[in-house]
């Protein structure tokens, strides 16, 4: 894994707490994309939390995003969330 997806994981673990957190490099896959010129990576990520309880999806995704500011100006290009509170896990 590499030291940007480390620093990612890191910021949502202590951010969120979640029961599960995976995060895809799909970097690889957007090569010769704009955003993969400037440097920044293209993610997938699945989050399972309890902030994340009582919450639509947009404000899910506001969270990580906001968790996530300083990185997304240098190190993300594109974030796909799926963000999820535990009762939503069968």
């Amino acid at each position: 894994m590499s030291t940007r997806s480390d620093a990612i994981r890191a910021r949502l673990i202590a951010t969120f707490a979640p029961t599960e957190c995976q995060l895809e490099d799909d970097s690889a896959h957007h090569a010769g994309h704009a955003g993969a010129a400037s440097g920044g990576g293209h993610y997938t990520l699945r989050i399972v939390s309890s902030h994340f309880e009582g919450l639509g999806r947009l404000s899910r995704h506001r969270l990580v995003y906001d968790s996530l500011l300083e990185l997304m100006h240098s190190d993300i290009h594109a974030l796909a969330i799926t963000a999820l509170a535990p009762s939503e896990i069968q």
